[in-house]
């Protein structure tokens, strides 16, 4: 083959926008890190150790040396290897409970020379491998509730461990491996009684205990009434009840509309049974019980068993109205006023005020989206979302692009950890989503976390250049 057509035959292969957007949130979360922790002292801060732009340079270094060394292993490495990853990572999990050093109240990093290395950022990677071997077989297959069981126990083994350290923001981001199971072919009742119950905490937690029963209630019967009949009569009919529950609650006649509603359910459920839908309506009566039973330990939890620091940081979320704004609520208010300090321009790069003078609390780590909004304005904020959609959409094509089974579980896995990140970073800047400590992919201060992933997504080029071969 010549040269022309080889290179010819690798440019196809390669995603240029792929590795464009890769690089281009390299490049300005290093800038941004360095705006961050700027101290007037000029450039050479970048080359001190001492310093945390020093330190982030030199892991900058490291992952760059190791993208291109993972570009040179064969892509069945991991594949091979996948299971034995995923061991060496529960067993990092295990030895940092017993040899770590805390840092901020949680036992989460071994210290090697003055750096910092977390074992729970490894361990997304290795878990993805894992997964992506595990749904590849043909002996596997998710529809399967055994082998679905197998699977979120694998994700549920190094989530839990992490919890031990207590690190419950890297703990969640295992739960993105849900959007994995999903396009692996997991039954989709799971997600929407998944979503439901979901639902049911959030709104017991918001608006009472009350409330939500009445509304766990409605669903119930909007889903007997959907079984019975999904005509257009369903919906005028479910509206109707619905409306006249809600107008009932607002003017205090709460014990009439539990008692009105019971009654629908007890006649719908009678109607179930004279039509012999016995098995539809025992789903939905365990579906009720079990909304009841979540609705009620959760506010019983939230108000016996968590602490008054958890509180805070689940009120600063739902209830910010019941929040000190010189205490829990400070962080929240001082990243919403950094990002819309910037305006539709910004301030400049190294003019950002409240990034010099340090008035969002961690800013470096899980806060560093505040100094582009503050420093680059609405341009730069839609400018690092753009890229990182550019991104997360070019890895699910390539996914869909390959035949292999465990390169494109791979793929979504890893496309899951970055699109989790990346929401719950960006929305807890903005106050919509609750503040758990989860950074920035390529842009949050923390060599570990780009080192990773710079890892995962090394291996996932690699992977994608198999289709060129």
């Amino acid at each position: 083959m010549s040269i022309g057509k080889r290179t010819s035959q690798l440019s196809r292969g390669i995603d240029i926008p792929a590795y464009l957007s890769f690089f281009a949130l390299v490049i300005i979360g290093w800038l941004s890190l360095f705006a961050a922790s700027y101290n007037g002292t000029g450039i050479q801060e970048v080359f001190s150790l001492s310093t945390e732009i020093g330190r982030q340079t030199v892991w900058l270094g490291l992952s760059i040396v190791s993208f291109i060394a993972i570009l040179t292993i064969d892509w069945k490495f991991w594949s091979t290897f996948a299971y034995v990853i995923y061991g060496l990572g529960i067993f990092l999990l295990l030895a940092v409970l017993i040899f770590g050093v805390e840092i901020k109240g949680s036992t989460s990093w071994f210290n090697i020379a003055g750096f910092s290395f977390q074992p729970s950022e490894f361990s997304k990677l290795a878990t993805c491998l894992a997964i992506a071997s595990l749904l590849g077989s043909t002996q596997i297959n998710i529809k399967n509730n055994r082998h679905f069981s197998i699977a979120l126990a694998m994700v549920g083994v190094p989530a839990f461990l992490i919890m031990l350290q207590p690190d419950a923001g890297s703990a969640l981001v295992f739960s993105s491996f849900l959007i994995l199971f999903y396009r692996a072919g997991a039954n989709s009742l799971f997600y929407i009684l998944g979503l439901a119950f979901i639902t049911n905490v959030i709104l017991g937690l918001v608006f009472g205990v009350s409330p939500t029963l009445i509304f766990s209630m409605l669903v119930t019967i909007g889903v007997i009434m959907f079984i019975i009949n999904s005509d257009i009569r369903f919906l005028a009919n479910f509206f109707l009840i619905a409306l006249a529950s809600f107008v009932f609650y607002r003017f205090g006649y709460k014990i009439p509309t539990f008692i009105v509603l019971g009654l629908i359910l007890v006649g719908f459920s009678i109607y179930m049974i004279r039509e012999n839908k016995i098995q539809q309506l025992i789903l939905t009566v365990v579906f009720l019980a079990i909304s009841v039973f979540i609705t009620m330990i959760t506010n019983w939890s939230f108000n016996n068993v968590l602490k008054p620091h958890q509180q805070d940081r689940i009120n600063v979320w739902l209830r910010p109205d019941l929040c000190e704004p010189r205490g829990s609520l400070y962080n929240i208010i001082q990243s919403k006023t950094a990002i819309g300090s910037g305006g539709f321009w910004g301030t400049g790069f190294l003019k950002g005020a409240m990034t010099k003078l340090d008035f969002v609390p961690e800013q470096n780590t899980d806060f560093i989206f505040c100094t582009i909004g503050e420093e680059h304005g609405f341009l730069g904020v839609f400018g690092v979302i753009v890229l990182f959609m550019i991104l997360l959409y070019r890895i699910v094509l390539m996914a869909e692009n390959t035949r292999l089974d465990f390169i494109r579980y791979y793929m979504y896995g890893v496309a899951g950890i970055i699109f989790f990140h990346v929401f719950i970073n960006i929305g807890m800047t903005m106050g919509i989503m609750p503040v758990v400590g989860i950074p920035l992919p390529l842009m949050s201060k923390g060599g570990t976390s780009i080192l990773v992933f710079f890892l995962m997504i090394a291996i996932l080029f690699k992977m994608d250049l198999k289709r060129v071969r």
